[in-house]
């Protein structure tokens, strides 16, 4: 018994149609698939060209890697850094008129650390007490660097 209106299908053309169905499906998973590598392929492009500036440091040489800098509850500002150097063998990462640098690695060792001439030009240099440390001033600015390795 046939309904006003409705007209049967035929296998072949239910066939068709769940092929088509399963032909957009794929479709779409494969445009999916292509676009989440392409971000991804990116991404990993990028931190590798990123990663590649800040490893390579000519020999001798010290580089800012990162650098942080906030303000205490006193209004202390403190800064940190971390740095990257490639230094000759029997040099050591260390400072030089506050900049980083190469440095003899029996100042370090020795804890020594006014020898590395880390303060500015004007600027006397005190070790810390406990010897963790330097503080360069002039006047009544003091500026404190405390070593972690």
């Amino acid at each position: 018994m046939q309904q006003q209106g409705y007209q049967p299908l035929n296998v072949f053309q239910l066939l068709l149609r769940m092929r088509e169905r399963e032909l957009q499906t794929s479709c779409t998973s494969a445009l999916l698939l292509t676009l989440c590598l392409l971000s991804l392929w990116g991404r990993l492009t990028l931190a590798t060209s990123h990663r590649t500036h800040s490893v390579h440091v000519k020999a001798g040489t010290c580089e800012v890697i990162a650098a942080h800098r906030c303000c205490n509850k006193n209004k202390i500002e403190e800064r940190s850094q971390t740095v990257k150097c490639s230094c000759f063998p029997g040099q050591v990462a260390g400072t030089t008129r506050a900049a980083p640098s190469c440095v003899d690695a029996s100042i370090v060792a020795q804890r020594w650390w006014c020898q590395m001439k880390p303060c500015l030009d004007g600027e006397e240099c005190k070790v810390l007490p406990d010897l963790t440390g330097w503080s360069c001033s002039t006047g009544n600015k003091v500026k404190t660097t405390k070593v972690t390795r």
